[in-house]
């Protein structure tokens, strides 16, 4: 059974960098949109960056020119750099994976909520 594995969480100080990568062999090819989605215990998970497959990207305003989404489908891993971290970054990381319609990447709650391929978390601590 194909399995979404993140990996490259842990603890910075702010304006550090990070690298996230979630295994994804099963699904690097045909999943129509990829993300990576927070979420901080009593909040809502929230959408910050997507790839859908014909190379377009989007991001949450609030992490735009500081994270980059990437496919490598020669490995089959789904990566997410974050640099110039901030405190309100913490959170449990998710990768998540669509193989069905439509073809785009959004990232409002409704549409992350309906992606149904999901790994289990990496977290990321941001302190001053």
């Amino acid at each position: 059974q194909d399995q979404l594995a993140e990996s490259g969480g842990g603890s910075v100080q702010a304006g550090g960098s990070l690298r996230l990568s979630c295994a994804a062999s099963g699904f690097i090819y045909r999943s129509y949109c990829m993300a990576w989605v927070r979420q901080v215990p009593g909040k809502e998970r929230e959408g910050v960056a997507g790839s859908d497959s014909n190379g377009h990207t989007t991001y949450v305003d609030s992490v735009k020119g500081r994270f980059t989404i990437s496919r490598d489908y020669v490995t089959g891993t789904l990566y997410l750099q974050m640099n110039n971290l901030k405190p309100e970054d913490s959170a449990m990381y998710f990768c998540a994976a669509r193989t069905t319609p439509p073809t785009h990447c959004s990232l409002d709650y409704q549409f992350v909520s309906s992606i149904p391929n999901w790994g289990q978390g990496t977290q990321v601590t941001v302190s001053l």
